[in-house]
């Protein structure tokens, strides 16, 4: 356990389709979790943000996620198993592209079944900030990145430009 590399926009792992944990609590699943929990705590250390992390930033290719916001833990085989039809949209970063800011839209409500690390079968209804990274880290376990996402290529920026923006004339964003 500890904190690992976090993998980079261009790094062909972020694009694979996960494959599901089939024993949730084997050894080499544990210290994923670890893994993940680590390496989020880290980040968040480091750069001042960070809310959840997917096992393939990391360079795993199982699905497994890893959140501390709202609800803390790691969530295995995620699965969206409802949405709202009303949605959202909002500026979202990423640790493997964390100078990018990207304009997605996402559901406002989902409902995220998953199994829990003692294996127990868990259900997860989230709105709003919750529900925004749900989507954001199950997308990752799909090979999805949120620049797949952008409302279109314009609303793709630089942080430091954004930062910029917002400053001088937040109606321009």
């Amino acid at each position: 356990m500890a904190a690992k590399e976090i993998l980079l926009l261009g790094n062909p792992v972020l694009r694979q389709k996960c494959s599901a944990v089939k024993d949730v609590r084997s050894a080499d699943i544990r210290l994923l979790t670890e893994d993940l929990r680590d390496t989020l705590q880290d980040f968040r250390q480091r750069k001042g943000f960070g809310r959840g992390i997917a096992a393939p930033q990391i360079g795993s290719t199982r699905r497994v996620i890893y959140i501390d916001f709202e609800y803390a833990g790691a969530l295995i085989n995620p699965k969206i198993v409802q949405r709202s039809s009303n949605k959202f949209s909002l500026w979202d970063d990423c640790f493997s592209f964390p100078d990018i800011l990207v304009h997605v839209t996402r559901n406002y409500r989902i409902t995220v079944s998953f199994l829990d690390e003692s294996g127990k079968a868990q259900k997860l209804k989230a709105e709003g900030a919750l529900s925004e990274l749900l989507q954001h880290e199950i997308d990752h376990v799909n090979g999805i990145l949120a620049i797949d996402r952008a409302v279109d290529s314009k609303h793709i920026i630089l942080r430091s430009e954004f930062e910029k923006l917002s400053h001088n004339s937040p109606l321009m964003l």
